[in-house]
């Protein structure tokens, strides 16, 4: 059985990334969404601030956990430079190094991996022979493509790339519908109920939100305004009923208003009408 050592070494000719010499990084997603990061091309810079002085060994191996059990994505592997003498806003800073001839694995590699405890940050020497080789994807792994209208629940983030990355499965399913969308506030459990018509449907107000986070709504304008525009993180987006495009503007806002009602979502959520 082939292990990720083995192919850093033997296939990529690393032999200086050493168990010995690595610390395997766990990342798990919290507040924030760890494949959101990785999708966007920002984990690097999200892993080098830590809550703890949690690398210290000479290189990083970053593995991000996925939803299937025991399964890992290999995010890379870090060379550690230094650490800041203090905490900047509650975190220690590191300075690292991709090693650029594990780009070609970065985000093809998956790795079954039984975590015993609750520990992120392990002593790769101690695990080494347990990291085992799954699968070795074809691409690299990016945004899922659209799953269908009753399995889409998906991140700010998450709509960010989607949006900006002009993805066509998301563009050409949600660009030919109408229909009634949810806005979920992660942290609260706060609900908004908005509807979408018109020719390009929900992917034209949903292009809204990841330009603006708040769509025009009062009541999420005020959330944004109290907490941070970085508050966006813990919104999630999701779709609660379809029609296509040629449904009546009427007939939409009438299936909004009963979405509304059912949600309570003007007593107890965003929705101020």
């Amino acid at each position: 059985m082939m292990t990720l050592f083995s192919v850093l070494n033997l296939h990529l000719h690393l032999p200086d990334v050493a168990p010995e010499l690595c610390k395997i990084h766990l990342a798990q997603s919290n507040n924030d969404s760890v494949l959101d990061h990785f999708y966007a091309g920002t984990f690097q810079s999200w892993q080098e601030g830590q809550t703890q002085k949690n690398f210290g060994q000479a290189y990083i191996i970053s593995l991000i956990q996925l939803p299937q059990k025991n399964k890992w994505l290999f995010a890379g592997c870090f060379r550690s430079l230094s650490v800041s003498s203090e905490k900047i806003n509650g975190y220690w800073k590191y300075e690292t190094e991709e090693l650029t001839e594990c780009s070609e694995l970065e985000g093809r590699l998956i790795i079954d991996f039984q975590r015993t405890g609750r520990a992120s940050y392990l002593r790769a020497e101690n695990w080494a022979e347990q990291l085992t080789v799954a699968e070795f994807k074809a691409q690299r792994m990016s945004v899922q493509e659209f799953p269908g209208y009753n399995q889409t629940s998906i991140s700010k983030s998450t709509l960010d790339i989607i949006i900006s990355q002009q993805i066509q499965s998301w563009r050409g399913a949600l660009s030919n519908i109408a229909g009634i969308y949810l806005i979920t506030d992660t942290n609260t459990g706060k609900l908004y109920v908005g509807s979408a018509t018109g020719s390009e449907g929900i992917w034209q107000r949903w292009s809204d939100y990841s330009v603006n986070v708040h769509g025009g709504n009062k009541d999420l304008k005020e959330a944004l305004k109290l907490n941070g525009s970085d508050y966006s993180r813990h919104f999630q987006y999701s779709i609660l009923e379809i029609a296509d495009t040629h449904a009546s503007d009427q007939d939409i806002l009438t299936r909004e208003s009963y979405w509304k009602q059912v949600l309570r979502t003007r007593e107890f959520g965003y929705n101020a009408n």
